[in-house]
């Protein structure tokens, strides 16, 4: 079967479940061996896929047990996986409670090469075509380069704290994001990535279009080490221009990264 694969980037899913402990209880203790030996070895598997990286998660609140954060090229890949890790112990043991099909994408209101070279001789006083220009412009493509290719092509952070939640942006009349022109979108986004930037080292972000693939617009995934960042950085973007007057956010889920052997542990299987 031929891949499916997008232009540029990556599928991601959020695959959140619940265990069906009347029907585990049922289970022998071989049995409960063989259904946890069959999810560790295929997320053993997948991990060990080209382009692929999954995560385990122990979900905190009651919405979920388990969680799975999957990412990879390939949308057979993704819903093989998928369905696979949904039924890794066994028929009637893991109920989906919550999914999100997205993709990486990059972000459209970031500085142009035109913008910063303008802002050197603007902003700087630098002339065009001078060694200290050149250098400034070549450490601009560079860091745009490497910021472009982390948003495509994420490595995912493997601290402990996991938060995950939906979102869109408004089109309510004199609330409508879709109506501004793209100056003063960009304008706005600029200052809400000031916010993200002053949290840099406590909390990792990942943003994912699912414009036509999910029932919302985009997908935040952070991570940190302890969760007074998610709540932090959460509560002061929220009296950003942009989520204060556009922007509408689904449910919030939390996880725990953690190997298999502690999942399991955690949740008593």
């Amino acid at each position: 079967m031929d891949s499916i694969l997008p232009t540029e980037g990556r599928h991601v899913l959020h695959l959140f479940l619940r265990i069906e402990y009347s029907q585990w209880d049922l289970l022998s203790a071989k049995e409960r061996l063989s259904a946890k030996t069959r999810l560790a070895d295929l997320v053993k598997d997948v991990r060990a896929e080209a382009d692929t990286q999954l995560l385990t998660l122990s979900m905190v609140t009651p919405k979920a047990d388990l969680g799975f954060m999957l990412v990879c090229p390939d949308l057979h890949a993704l819903d093989r996986i998928g369905k696979l890790l949904a039924l890794s112990l066994g028929p009637g043991m893991l109920t989906p409670e919550f999914s999100w099909l997205s993709m990486t994408e990059r972000s459209e209101y970031t500085t142009s090469e035109d913008e910063f070279a303008a802002s050197l001789v603007a902003e700087e006083k630098l002339a065009a075509g001078t060694p200290e220009f050149d250098a400034r412009l070549a450490a601009f493509r560079e860091r745009m380069a490497k910021y472009a290719q982390d948003r495509l092509e994420p490595n995912l952070a493997d601290w402990p704290v996991f938060c995950f939640y939906p979102m869109s942006k408004r089109r309510a009349p004199g609330q409508n994001w879709y109506a501004l022109d793209f100056d003063a979108r960009k304008q706005l986004m600029a200052g809400h990535a000031r916010v993200g930037r002053t949290y840099a080292g406590r909390v990792r972000q990942l943003i994912t279009g699912s414009t036509g693939l999910d029932d919302g617009e985009w997908g935040v995934t952070l991570f940190a080490h302890t969760t007074s960042d998610i709540k932090a950085i959460v509560y002061e973007m929220r009296f950003d221009a942009v989520s204060a007057h556009y922007a509408d956010f689904g449910e919030f889920f939390i996880g725990i990264q953690m190997p298999l052997d502690a999942l399991f542990a955690r949740v008593s299987l």
